[in-house]
């Protein structure tokens, strides 16, 4: 099988189902487009060789057409020195050499067409191989991917069917047991000690609170009259002695009258309530 037959059987295989592969696929899609690499070069190198030949053919023609044309220059010398027989063995050997050139330019016609076949043969196979890198990249993307929901997956699957939940749930009331059992055997240990009176006053608060949360709630709620509130006791303003600010005679005059019209204000307010 030619290398171009190897190159296109590789690249026509189908890389996705080496997915599905027990080897892993990250190293065999590294490996394949590695191997793709190195038949590449190989191919580069027969064609490299294919071109060389072209170059060969094309002058060997040159060649062959430059004998014929010299051995056409030596006819024409014998004719000139009058000697037709050297003239015709001349004339046979550029015949000779004009087949020759016939022949070897046919073979580089044929050359060509195949070096430009495999020219275009062999781009088409690196465009292939550049696409192959490119789907590799791709496919690694996915597997890793892939792997990461499959572990989450498993996680998770672990997480339902193992009893991880349902023991934390079962050491969160293993807990709550303790803490009643504590409460539990505090509360005989101040009945038994006989200092009940404090439990009552502690019972006597809480219930005394839970009564007035009650009333308040009902008043919220217009059930009950609001609670009235406090009356404030009457402002009173003591005198002051003049002496103790430092007031001019004008300002203490004035200041004593507003004092003694408040008082006489606030003792006719009194009467009136009475």
């Amino acid at each position: 099988m030619g290398i171009f037959a190897r190159l296109a059987a590789l690249i026509k295989s189908n890389l996705n189902d080496l997915i599905s592969s027990s080897e892993d696929p990250e190293k065999m899609l590294n490996q394949i487009v590695l191997d793709m690499s190195n038949q590449l070069l190989e191919a580069k190198r027969q064609v490299a060789a294919s071109i060389a030949d072209e170059k060969r053919l094309a002058k060997q023609v040159e060649q062959e057409t430059a004998n014929a044309t010299e051995w056409e220059r030596r006819a024409m010398l014998a004719v000139r020195s009058g000697d037709d027989a050297l003239a015709k063995e001349a004339l046979a050997r550029k015949k000779e050499h004009q087949t020759l050139a016939e022949q070897f330019q046919e073979q580089w016609s044929k050359q060509k067409q195949a070096v430009d076949q495999l020219k275009l043969a062999l781009r088409a196979l690196n465009n292939k191989i550049e696409e192959a890198k490119r789907k590799k990249n791709l496919l690694i993307a996915r597997k890793k991917r892939a792997e990461a929901q499959k572990a989450i997956q498993e996680t998770m699957t672990g997480l339902k069917n193992a009893s991880a939940f349902e023991t934390f749930d079962r050491m969160a009331g293993r807990i709550e047991q303790m803490e009643a059992e504590a409460e539990a055997h505090a509360e005989l240990n101040e009945e038994a000690s006989g200092d009940t009176l404090a439990h009552k006053f502690r019972e006597l608060e809480v219930t005394k609170g839970a009564d007035e949360d009650l009333l308040s709630l009902k008043r919220k709620m217009g059930l009950l009259p609001a609670e009235p509130e406090p009356q404030k006791a009457p402002l009173r303003v003591e005198p002051v002695a003049a002496d103790s600010l430092p007031l001019n005679a004008a300002e203490q005059d004035e200041l004593a009258r507003a004092l003694a019209d408040l008082e006489a204000e606030e003792q006719q307010q009194l009467r009136m309530k009475k």
